[in-house]
């Protein structure tokens, strides 16, 4: 019996240019809001376009809640936690919470039809990084020096080559860049 493949896990992301996602607090005020003159989306409805699942941790799916509509209509979503999750009676048929490694995770989530995932929040995208899970990284970076915060990127266990893909740039200064990262099987 052939082996089910696992779901490719990809990262879209924004950064300060220091490297932090967030403020000490957990904050992203620092975020642009404005919309750009053209009405673009920096791709990423593009890019949602071509996941079926989305997985993030628990702070920040506590911190998505707090924006007010729910942005992942239509996606499998799930939250990874060690503890409960308090999910709002509205999200319980469309959020799953598991307690699983990334490894464990990916093969649980390709068993089910999953083929490629959107991992989202700081300390998830660390797990999956350090145990060399992601193969695609979409960074934008914020031209904003925020001095202190949670990071992107930890500690990992090795360095992690990037094949540059692409970069664009926005008219208010934001750089975008893609990149594949190789499996290292």
């Amino acid at each position: 019996m052939p082996e089910t493949p696992l779901p490719e896990a990809v990262v879209y992301t924004a950064a300060s240019l220091d490297g932090f996602i967030a403020r000490p607090d957990g904050s992203i005020d620092w975020l642009p809001t404005e919309p750009l003159p053209d009405g673009g989306d920096y791709g990423y409805a593009d890019f949602v376009a071509t996941i079926d699942t989305h997985v993030m941790g628990r702070n920040t799916f506590e911190q998505v809640l707090t924006f007010g509509a729910w942005p992942y209509a239509g996606k499998r979503f799930v939250v990874l936690s060690r503890g409960s999750v308090d999910v709002p009676e509205a999200l319980q048929a469309q959020v799953e919470v598991l307690d699983l490694e990334p490894a464990a995770l990916l093969a649980h989530l390709g068993a089910t039809g999953t083929r490629r995932i959107y991992v989202d929040g700081g300390v998830t995208i660390q797990r999956f990084l350090r145990a060399g899970l992601i193969r695609e990284l979409i960074l934008t970076r914020i031209p904003v020096l925020l001095g202190s915060g949670i990071p992107l990127f930890g500690d990992v266990p090795q360095d992690i080559p990037l094949e540059h893909v692409q970069t664009r740039t926005f008219a208010n200064g934001l750089v975008q860049s893609r990149y594949r990262i190789p499996a290292t099987d």
